[in-house]
């Protein structure tokens, strides 16, 4: 007769109780970093260390004048919109484009030159070229967002292809899965973490971009409320605008980070 061991209903709560421990730390982490980073901004401006640098306090009272007479929310409205559609016809562009040169030799050789080229030109030399060929008008600012949402994207996408473990594809051959089925039940999820990592530096590119092409231009957004504000010398305002544009490009990563541990929950992780 089978000796069944009881269960040590102690140990089993305590190994539950860790997951939510170990989520929780990193959470603490972050706000007692935040609160220090603020601590130590307020005594520094206290003791005018830095010149002209703006109090936390006065920053938190110009953000709620702003946001009662409806101008950040508009400039935030208006660089979101521009970042959003050009990073994401960067992303729907580069992914089939990045597939097609890891899949096919022939198409990684006639775009390769081209990719390689325009790698090494940064996105924010094109804006002259961009207004004088596009105008002045919402084209420009949304094209040289496209460029550097699908320069990061398109190479991580053709990286994880040609990354994809040989062994994984000739065992799928072995066992009769045709080329259509081993794209999509081998390369693609083996791809997908280099995906996802190059769409999160194509939107840190995007950010920075979108605020260069504001300075030109523009008659709202972010970039244009720090252009408009450095000829007044409005430091509060500006710290505003550089504050709301990491919030926001915050949030979009933890985003993206959320996805990737859906989508590639089979991985291991530290």
């Amino acid at each position: 007769m089978a000796v069944i061991a009881p269960v040590d209903k102690t140990a089993t709560d305590a190994r539950r109780r860790q997951p939510r421990r170990s989520r929780r730390r990193p959470l603490v982490l972050n706000v007692v970093a935040v609160a220090a980073g603020i601590a130590v901004w307020g005594v520094v401006a206290a003791l005018g260390w830095v010149e002209n640098l703006p109090a936390p306090a006065a920053v938190a009272e110009k953000a709620g004048d702003m946001i009662a007479d409806g101008t950040l929310v508009s400039d935030t409205l208006a660089s979101l919109r521009r970042v959003l559609f050009g990073y994401a016809l960067g992303v729907v562009v580069a992914v089939p484009v990045g597939f097609l040169m890891g899949w096919y030799p022939t198409v990684r050789a006639l775009v390769e030159p081209y990719i390689q080229f325009f790698r090494t030109i940064p996105p924010l030399a094109l804006i002259p070229l961009a207004v004088v060929l596009l105008g002045i008008g919402e084209v420009p600012k949304i094209a040289v967002i496209f460029l550097a949402s699908f320069m990061a994207c398109v190479l991580s996408s053709f990286q994880g292809v040609i990354d994809v473990d040989r062994t994984l594809i000739n065992a799928a051959r072995v066992l009769g899965a045709s080329d259509r089925t081993i794209f999509a039940k081998v390369v693609v999820p083996a791809s997908t973490p280099f995906i996802l990592v190059g769409m999160r530096i194509g939107l840190g590119a995007s950010w920075a971009t979108v605020v260069a092409a504001e300075l030109i231009g523009a008659q709202e957004g972010l970039g244009y409320r720090m252009q408009k504000a450095s000829t007044w010398f409005e430091m509060d305002t500006i710290f505003v605008s550089l504050i709301t544009i990491g919030i926001l490009g915050l949030v979009m990563d933890r985003l993206l980070l959320l996805a990737e541990r859906r989508l590639t929950g089979w991985q291991e992780r530290r």
